[in-house]
């Protein structure tokens, strides 16, 4: 079997592994058989149709303004659903996409200036997307978690207020929690990476016929750009999110209670 050229019936040959994960969850009265077929058909769905629009269009005639066009794209989709991810914090959705593109753009920028990545739609599009999701994660982390603070610890934060701490102080403990908390995925992927896993960028690599050492290189980029997206998304949403649910000149909550 050339396994860089699957045709669709191998794909379907994959369908029944979903249906067992479907038949555990139910077995589990997980209520998770619904989001599971969804999930899955969403994703065939999604990735055929994105596709086509690669192949047919972006690839074959997008010039640099496609390219950006569909960057900006992405970076709007993962801000609306890291954003629901807080809905305690007020703006979330545009707080999230702020932090996700100053998480992701740079990064981007960086690799393209110093000529890591050729600024070619085929090599963009497929490596922003890997920036932008890993941002979208850690921004999405951070958010639930300065949101289930502020629920769960208002007493303590307003008591620190109200002996005269700053906002800033009284709740740093809770900010630096959660960019902890969302930083712990990248930091311990990059700790295995080649011990546990072998990513996706090197394998496909490898499974296209590439060198394994050009593409330990490649990876290396790859999980060192994912570790800088990550932090700095993570450390701009929590940012955001401080001054949005915070009046640092009143230093006083603005959220009500009852959120």
């Amino acid at each position: 079997m050339n396994a860089t050229a699957m045709t669709w019936w191998q794909v379907a040959a994959a369908v029944p592994l979903v249906g067992a994960a479907v038949a555990a969850g139910a077995f589990q009265r997980l209520g998770l058989t619904r989001d599971l077929v969804t999930a899955a058909v969403r994703a065939a769905v999604q990735l055929a149709a994105v596709g086509a629009v690669l192949l047919l269009l972006l690839f074959a005639h997008a010039a640099t303004a496609g390219t950006i066009g569909w960057v900006a794209l992405m970076l709007l989709i993962a801000g609306q659903v890291a954003g629901r991810r807080g809905r305690v914090v007020p703006r979330a959705r545009v707080l999230a996409t702020v932090a996700i593109a100053v998480g992701s753009l740079p990064v981007l920028v960086a690799l393209i200036v110093f000529g890591v990545l050729a600024a070619r739609a085929e090599v963009m599009i497929p490596i922003s997307g890997m920036v932008i999701a890993t941002a979208m994660q850690a921004t999405g982390v951070t958010l639930l978690r300065v949101g289930e603070d502020i629920g769960h610890h208002r007493p303590a934060i307003e008591t620190r207020l109200a002996l005269g701490m700053p906002a800033t102080t009284a709740f740093a403990p809770h900010r630096r929690s959660a960019v902890r908390t969302a930083l712990l995925p990248a930091v311990d992927s990059t700790k295995v990476v080649g011990l546990v896993s072998l990513p996706g960028a090197m394998t496909g690599l490898i499974i296209a016929g590439v060198d394994p050492l050009t593409a330990i290189r490649y990876q290396i980029v790859v999980m060192y750009m994912l570790l800088a997206a990550a932090t700095l998304a993570a450390t701009t949403g929590a940012y955001l999110a401080h001054h949005a649910l915070f009046d640092t000149t009143a230093h006083r909550l603005r959220v009500p209670e009852q959120a």
